[in-house]
């Protein structure tokens, strides 16, 4: 427990409020639990090529259809896991195809939020592949930006507005055509490390005027499991890899941070301190909760 009554915004929730008081607390990382993402025709498609011996079913729900990996096997029941390739379902020999599918239909609702669980996992594990090249994506306030390099500018820039970023903005770095992945993912860095200091800056000082709070002073961090944290004498850290999020949830973590000013704790009136600063919190909280650490880009 830190000496100096420091409260830290870990990367994942604890399981229960702490108690009242302590010298310390956290809010850890989420619990790889990703959100649902929007449904497709079919909830996942066709592997290819087949393993030996499946074969290929679709069956129609109230949601969605739902595409699956048959496989035959001397099991005494019918099995449902989610594989790298989507939905299989495993069912003895003597099980016909019309309960096959029955058994699909009403597990429908529960194999659906699991394919959705899957398909966000790959999309965010696809988010942390980022390739430092031109042409290569990064995640900025909740928008995806692509690297460019071989632009005449002194320093990096974003295309768009750089306060409120589009997909598909490129930050342009200023570096030759030939920049090897170190200096493009190096350069990178700095232009998100610098933006993440003007808006945390920013953010803190909008936050600080309407709470009538103060702090001592605060700085960006680099930490390896915690979003941010506050102690007792009024030093405030925030991870400047934030700035990947959208704005919602910087502003949630500031807040969550300011509250420790008059709240060393997560009780019920920590919460309520959170609530008053940021009114509806809980969407943001929620997100972070459920956010997958491995999903952000590896610098």
């Amino acid at each position: 427990m830190p000496s100096n009554g420091q409260l830290e915004l870990l990367f994942a929730e604890p399981a229960a409020p702490a108690p009242r008081a302590p010298e310390a607390a956290s809010l850890l990382t989420p619990p790889a639990s990703p959100a649902p993402v929007p449904a497709t025709t079919v909830a996942t498609p066709r592997p290819e090529p087949l393993p030996p011996g499946a074969r290929w079913r679709e069956v129609a729900t109230e949601q969605q259809s739902i595409g699956f990996v048959l496989l035959r096997s001397r099991r005494r029941s019918i099995g449902f896991v989610v594989a790298d390739d989507g939905l299989r379902v495993t069912a003895p020999n003597w099980v016909t195809l019309t309960q096959i599918d029955e058994a699909v239909h009403e597990k429908a609702r529960w194999i659906l939020a699991k394919l959705r669980d899957w398909q966000t996992r790959k999309e965010q594990l696809a988010m942390s592949r980022t390739r430092w090249q031109a042409g290569g994506e990064l995640p900025y306030l909740g928008k995806r930006i692509v690297l460019g390099v071989g632009a005449d500018h002194r320093q990096a820039r974003l295309s768009g507005d750089a306060d409120a970023p589009n997909d598909g903005d490129t930050l342009w770095l200023a570096l030759p055509t030939d920049a090897d992945q170190s200096r493009i993912r190096d350069a990178a860095q700095a232009w998100l490390q610098q933006r993440a200091g003007a808006l945390f800056g920013a953010r803190l000082a909008h936050f600080l005027q309407v709470s009538g709070l103060k702090i001592r002073r605060w700085r960006l961090s680099s930490a390896a499991t915690r979003w941010g944290s506050c102690t007792s004498d009024g030093n405030i850290m925030l991870n400047w890899r934030l700035v990947h999020f959208a704005p919602a949830i910087i502003d949630y973590v500031i807040a969550h941070e300011l509250a420790h000013l008059r709240e060393m704790n997560h009780s019920r009136d920590f919460w309520a301190e959170v609530g008053s600063i940021l009114p509806d919190f809980e969407e943001a909280k929620n997100v972070l909760r459920r956010h997958d650490p491995a999903s952000l880009p590896q610098f």
